[in-house]
């Protein structure tokens, strides 16, 4: 199997001018290894002060997030859609959470004083049934766990002409995302724009919860396998999700009312075109059934990182 290595995932641009660093087929499994959101510069709660004040986070906009790739997938040309299947994401054996008096919603808050003080968490990764962490323990101190649930925070093609920061792109081509459904099993669509897709995968987190509240989730290293394929002549108005019983609309922007409002439009758009649903039908769907959700991914006050939120119907309603 074809893999980017870790020592050659250190990229902060989504570009469509860097050499592919592999050239897979349809269908062809490969494997990326990811660093976390802080270039590997965490392995412990004493690292705060060294993440701060570290080149990659004094470049403006801050280089975090490094991705891997591209990857580039034979058969891709503008005006298709790449389907990325997210096939296994193993993190390493620890992660970590940072927040600081500016990073965060309440950093500045009179009430909680003791969360403006820059500070790391670790995050211990147990393995679980599989005997991986892919399905492992999130162990946070003695008296504090959760199930993992691995996902990829930003992936991406690259853009049409921009070259997007891997910290604050968003848009059609993907981006840092942050959608805890980009996990293993999800179908991610993908716009593409230049031959070959140029495919960039990265910032895994071990799990992450709604809004992903103060900007940083369980970072962590991983390694991913993933494959694609491409569906010619088509494109779509953002990224999709497709995941083993739902569909998910996704859309990014400011305000959050905005993006909720796109998103649900393009799940109309979904249904009307692909699922045979009227428009009354898909439109009484996303007000009366029960199952029908807005997932909010990330709502980080962050630079220029816009709102992502997802709008999800099960596959049991579509025929």
């Amino acid at each position: 199997m074809q893999r980017i290595t870790r020592d050659q995932s250190l990229t902060y641009e989504l570009s469509g001018f860097k050499k592919p660093l592999i050239y897979v087929k349809q269908g062809e499994s490969f494997q990326v290894e990811t660093w976390d959101a802080a270039s590997g510069l965490v392995t412990s709660p004493d690292d705060y002060s060294k993440v701060r004040s570290s080149e990659q986070w004094k470049s403006d906009p801050v280089k975090g997030n490094p991705v891997a790739g591209p990857v580039y997938i034979d058969g891709a040309e503008k005006g298709d859609l790449i389907e990325i299947t997210i096939e296994s994401i193993e993190p390493i054996e620890f992660g970590w959470t940072m927040f600081a008096n500016d990073i965060g919603p309440l950093g500045d808050s009179i009430k909680w004083k003791d969360l403006s003080r820059g500070q790391i968490h670790i995050i211990k990764h147990l393995p679980g049934p599989s005997g991986t962490t892919r399905d492992g323990k999130g162990v946070l101190n003695d008296k504090h766990s959760w199930d993992l649930a691995p996902m990829i925070g930003t992936i991406a093609v690259a853009p049409d002409r921009e070259i997007e920061s891997t910290t604050m792109g968003q848009g059609p081509f993907g981006g840092n995302l942050d959608m805890r459904d980009v996990k293993e099993a999800t179908k991610v669509y993908l716009n593409v724009y230049h031959e070959g897709g140029l495919l960039y995968i990265g910032d895994v987190h071990g799990s992450q919860g709604d809004t992903e509240y103060y900007g940083a989730a369980d970072e962590t290293s991983a390694t991913v396998t993933a494959s694609a394929k491409i569906i010619k002549n088509k494109t779509i108005p953002f990224v999709r999700l497709k995941k083993p019983d739902s569909i998910i609309s996704v859309f990014s922007y400011r305000p959050l009312e905005t993006a909720i409002h796109e998103a649900v439009d393009d799940l109309m758009n979904w249904l009307v075109e692909e699922y045979n649903f009227t428009a009354e039908e898909a439109y009484i769907h996303t007000c009366v059934n029960p199952d029908f959700r807005i997932n909010v991914y990330q709502m980080v006050r962050m630079g220029s990182l816009e709102y992502t939120v997802g709008a999800e119907i099960p596959l049991k309603y579509l025929g």
